[in-house]
Order: structure tokens, then sequence, then C-alpha cells
């Protein structure tokens, strides 16, 4: 298994700096990463240090919480966009799901509408760590349904990240075409392998390293 074609390098550390950032885009051209996941405020200057390197550059939308207006979330993407990102990972808004309001799936076809209109990915953060099994499988095909392209487990700012039960969850309501990104708490090769049997298609650590070099 070449691990690293899966791995988003991961930083949304509050407190990296600028050195952080090419340093995270350097780590990731040495090991041949697939990609690397920055703030939104360093979208621009993580695509200057990427430039013609085959390097997926990944930012949040709504993060950590979810629950910012629709329209603070498209203007969000769309920024990003602006400033180079391929992919969005969204916070969907957890509150509405929880409440069973309409909004939720508007929501999420909406920023699916927008990512699509500028030919970028949308994955959809769903945060397993505060829903049922029940709601995991509700989630994910609403995702699915709305136009989603990943659906993601984890902010990694909850009290539990990925787990290959929530995994198999996802995979087994989700069609073929729509993937899944593990993220929250890897920081092992075995974890990592464990979660792509499981039907993971993308992850996302902020240990990428460390996993790589653990590989047996």
């Amino acid at each position: 298994m070449n691990l690293a074609s899966y791995i988003e390098h991961t930083n949304l550390n509050p407190a990296q700096t600028v050195a952080d950032i090419d340093r995270l885009v350097e780590e990731a051209r040495e090991h041949h990463l697939l990609g690397i996941c920055v703030p939104s405020f360093w979208v621009k200057r993580a695509k200057r240090e990427i430039a013609n390197s085959k390097i997926l550059l990944v930012t949040v939308v709504g993060f950590p919480l979810g629950y910012s207006m629709t329209e603070t979330k498209l203007e969000e993407m769309k920024r990003a966009i602006d400033n180079g990102a391929d992919e969005l990972d969204m916070v969907w808004n957890i509150t509405s799901f929880k409440t069973g309001l309409p909004w939720t799936k508007i929501e999420l076809a909406k920023c699916s509408q927008l990512a699509h209109d500028y030919q970028k990915l949308l994955k959809v953060i769903i945060e397993t760590a505060y829903l049922s099994d029940e709601e995991i499988i509700t989630a994910s095909k609403m995702c699915a349904d709305a136009g989603a392209d990943f659906v993601k487990t984890s902010t990694g700012f909850a009290p539990e990240g990925a787990k290959t039960e929530h995994i198999q969850l996802m995979r087994q309501s989700l069609p073929s075409s729509v993937g899944i990104k593990a993220s929250g708490g890897i920081k092992t090769y075995e974890q990592a392998k464990a979660l792509i049997e499981a039907g993971a298609s993308r992850i996302g650590t902020s240990a990428a390293l460390k996993i790589l070099k653990t590989k047996t």
C-alpha cells in the first residue's frame, strides 16, 4: 500500500506561523504526499510555495463548529478558491441537522454547486463524534444526495476522531462515487491502514511523517 498517496498533510494549529506552512509544503513534496490542508488565511501562501508541484491544496470552511450562516460559508469558499484552493473541507451545520431542519440539505447543495461551478471538490465534515450510528448513516446519505464529493469524519477538535466502525458505516451508506476522508486522532501506520481497509479513500493527519516512518 502506497500510504503517502492517501495522506493530506494537515496543520490547523492556531499557533502556527508562515514557517510551519512552508515546512508543510516541503514535507509533502519530499515524501510525495497527496496534499496539504491549511487554514484559509494561508491558502495564498501555500499555493505560491506549491508552485508546479503535484500537491493538492485543501482548506477548511465554517471551521471548526459549522454553525456560521450559509452565506458566510459560500463567501469563504469563493475567497479560498480565488486564492488557489483545490478542495474545500466544509463543516456542515450540525445544530441544524440535530434539529431536523430542511436547511441542512439546502446548505449542502448550495456549497456543492459552488464548488462544482469552479471544478473544485467539496468534502463535508459531519463530525461523527457527535452522531449516533443511525445519524451517521442519515448524514452520509444526505451529503451524497446533495452532491458532496467526499464525506469526512472529523475536524480534529471534537472529543473523538475517526473510527473504523464509523468508516464502515459511511462506506455502506454511500455510493462508490463519493469518497470518505478519515481524520481526527490518526497517529500511527496501523490506524491509517485499518481506516483505509475499512473504506477511507483519504487520510487527514498532522502526524504524516511519524506514520510513514513507522510503516512496517
